[in-house]
């Protein structure tokens, strides 16, 4: 199934207790293509990223990765992923980058970066730290593999986070608001590595605020409101001659805002 998108979720719903968040979405990340999600604060962008990753569990739906189905057991709020093998091969494949960094206070941006594929997926130590600085120059802090993560400015933190996800070798690369947390020119630093990433025709779902960046970088944008896609379709037409009055009202409020 070599074919198959990297990504597809069929008819994802997600609720916390009688609150329900996502409504039945349909969302395909084809090799090589970036999509990303906008909508308000609310609309259910990043709890369909952690469903995806299988950080929190959904209630109904199909999660795909390279065709291959999650498997399930239980249903509605009692169902759980059956198969824990089949989460970590998930989750390895599919890196995350959080808002915010969540790097290791106690570990140098170096071990920072070589601890999951050293720990998790049991890889030569020599190797990956090879791999590691590798990645550390290409979003442009290899400077920096020495100092602690409290050293670093915010971007330069989130590039660390990056090259973090890039030393797992993943199939697919997920970013949680990505630049959110930091401030305008900080934020253009983390922007430039993604925009590489995309050129270099990565896999990425990304939540993002910064409709300059979606529409830079994507193939695909899915506009999100109130747990159900309102709009979606190529960046010139989402954000060119947006159909609906929402995506209108929305891109009104992020141009004025």
């Amino acid at each position: 199934m070599s074919d198959a998108p990297v990504i597809e979720i069929r008819n994802l719903h997600k609720a916390y207790g009688s609150l329900e968040v996502i409504k039945g979405v349909d969302i395909t990340a084809p090799k090589g293509c970036v999509v990303s999600l906008i909508g308000s604060s609310g609309s259910g962008k990043s709890t369909i990223l952690r469903c995806c990753n299988l950080l929190e569990d959904s209630q109904q739906g199909d999660i795909l990765f390279k065709g291959e189905p999650v498997k399930w057991h239980g249903t509605g709020h009692g169902r759980r992923p059956a198969d824990p093998k089949q989460v970590l091969r998930i989750r390895t494949n599919l890196s995350m980058v959080f808002q915010q960094f969540n790097l290791w206070s106690h570990l140098t941006i170096l071990q920072n970066v070589m601890e999951a594929p050293v720990t998790v997926l049991g890889r030569d130590r020599d190797e990956v730290e090879a791999k590691a600085r590798h990645y550390l120059d290409k979003v442009g802090i290899g400077d920096k593999a020495d100092a602690w993560p409290a050293q670093l400015s915010g971007g330069q933190q989130q590039r660390a986070a990056i090259a973090r996800a890039l030393c797992m070798e993943p199939e697919a690369l997920l970013f949680d608001e990505p630049t959110s947390a930091l401030d305008p020119e900080l934020e253009q630093e983390v922007v430039r590595v993604i925009k590489a990433l995309a050129e270099e025709g990565r896999t990425m779902l990304i939540v993002t605020h910064d409709m300059k960046m979606a529409a830079d970088v994507s193939d695909h944008v899915v506009f999100l409101h109130q747990g159900l896609i309102e709009e979606q379709g190529a960046p010139d037409q989402l954000f060119g001659s947006p159909k609906s009055e929402r995506l209108q009202g929305f891109l009104r409020s992020t141009t004025h805002g």
